[in-house]
């Protein structure tokens, strides 16, 4: 009988760990006396690790794994299926079965006349790709525009491409120069916004600033806006009232093509196939990845519009970019399998049902002191931590420091909870488990963040011994993925 048991022992993975991995995201030093969190097997929300304790994943593996853990008979068979078939061939020149049927299935799912589908391996490559795509469009046209546009503390990838176009800045400050020219508006967090600002009157504030960059830019030369439906760094910005048909206009208006950033928000996560369809975005490119396979298969894709195509189908021209695995026949055959499971087990459709359930039982921990404001849609939420309630003041950087780090990260894991502590921008708790999350999940994870959020608030009160420590906290291990990114957080 094949079995997937590791023949090292448990000492054995944590030595060979120590010895060989490096963790992405991760500050290494943190184990060097400690164990390293080992996860070994998962099955629907849940996780178990080497030592046996098991964990409920609020986080879905960074937002990717839809279906849950539960799906791996399927998907196995699926993929041992396509192996004794054709384990692999290229997209460069030629097509496969697999392929040809994802790509018409994405395109089915995809809003307006999304139609066509060029495959990558995940999401930073489809950011990247869909810039390449955008300033090659424009030169098949006889135009030359190269810049981008994106938003303030906005996430959108770690290659180079990807990472310039980020709106972090601590993030990009290691590895400057980037690519140029890429502009940053602000981004749609209201929380900090005058209390009497209508929503209307902050559409216009937003788009106000974004034809005032374009026309600094000199509109000839943008090739692209890139904005995420919800904007996860900072803490799921959700768009106010007209904003995204304001968005809209202005790059018909400066011919500009509008990328809707979907690496997260497709695939069901805000309770439709693409969040583009649930605000209306009309976008000419979708990036798309993680949900796609639910994170069963290194996948990703870029999705255009008939338009966007329609300079490539002429005599010579060429997009000239290619991924060696993109679009591999095994990766394809999971992520058919997954888009299969989700229409058959409803998964789109039971984020919606269960959605205003799982927004009120989060909604409870407003109740605590520390906590600010709840934001999200969907299974994709994030509450923002304050030091003042009735002002919305923030804590330092210290503090937030020794707060998430130093203690709500390791907090959190030791109860059971996976989740992510982050501060790229005011202090948030993000909270996104796998779509077939319940009741039951809900209610654990509101109950645990309540518990532990509440212990952190007596040590944050509890006198100025707590708040010398915070700025002197070494680093804690910290298994949610935390890591310090403070930016501006009003922008």
């Amino acid at each position: 009988m094949t079995t997937t048991e590791s023949t090292l022992s448990a000492a054995e993975l944590q030595q060979a760990a120590h010895d060989h991995l490096w963790l992405h995201f991760t500050r290494m030093a943190a184990y060097q006396d400690v164990d390293m969190p080992i996860i070994v097997r998962g099955d629907g929300c849940y996780l178990e690790d080497a030592k046996g304790k098991r964990y409920l994943d609020a986080l879905a593996g960074l937002f990717a794994v839809n279906i849950g853990y539960g799906y791996g008979e399927e998907m196995g068979e699926a993929a041992a299926a396509q192996m004794r078939e054709l384990p692999f061939y290229t997209n460069w020149s030629y097509a496969h079965p697999r392929a040809i049927e994802l790509a018409a299935e994405v395109a089915g799912l995809a809003p307006g006349d999304l139609n066509r589908v060029f495959f990558v391996s995940g999401g930073s490559e489809a950011v990247e790709s869909a810039w390449k795509l955008a300033r090659q469009y424009h030169s098949a046209r006889g135009e030359r525009r190269w810049k981008a546009i994106a938003r303030r503390v906005a996430y959108h990838g770690t290659t180079m491409g990807a990472l310039s176009i980020n709106g972090i800045a601590a993030l990009r400050a290691p590895f400057e120069p980037l690519v140029p020219d890429v502009m940053h508006v602000r981004n749609t967090n209201r929380y900090h916004r005058p209390e009497d600002e209508t929503e209307e009157a902050f559409t216009a504030v937003l788009l106000a600033e974004l034809e005032e960059t374009i026309e600094q830019a000199g509109p000839e030369t943008v090739a692209v806006v890139y904005m995420e439906p919800v904007q996860n760094a900072g803490g799921c910005f959700t768009p106010p009232e007209g904003y995204f048909k304001g968005v809209r206009e202005l790059c018909d208006r400066y011919g500009i093509l509008l990328c809707a950033d979907e690496v997260i928000t497709g695939f069901g996560r805000v309770g439709a196939w693409f969040g583009s369809e649930r605000y209306d975005i009309r976008p000419d490119i979708v990036t798309s990845a993680k949900g796609l396979s639910s994170a069963y298969a290194a996948i990703g894709a870029v999705i255009v519009t008939d338009a966007v195509m329609e300079p490539f189908l002429d005599g010579s021209a060429m997009f000239t970019h290619g991924i060696t695995f993109g679009g591999h026949p095994v990766q394809a055959a999971v992520a058919l399998k997954n888009i299969e499971i989700m229409r058959r087990d409803r998964i789109v459709e039971g984020v919606r049902e269960r959605e205003d359930e799982f927004r009120s039982t989060l909604a409870q921990l407003l109740e605590l002191p520390i906590a600010g404001d709840l934001r999200g849609t969907g299974y994709f939420y994030a509450l923002e931590l304050v030091k003042d309630k009735e002002t919305r003041e923030t804590f330092s950087e210290d503090e937030s420091e020794w707060l998430l780090r130093g203690f709500l990260s390791q907090r959190l894991f030791e109860a059971g909870l996976i989740c992510r502590a982050d501060d790229r921008g005011d202090p948030v708790i993000q909270i996104s488990p796998p779509l077939v999350a319940g009741q039951e999940e809900f209610d654990t994870i509101a109950g645990v963040l309540g518990e532990v959020l509440s212990e952190a608030w007596e040590r944050m009160s509890s006198g100025p011994g707590v708040a010398r420590a915070a700025g002197t906290a070494e680093a804690p291990v910290s298994p949610a993925g935390t890591f310090r990114t403070r930016v501006n957080p009003r922008d």
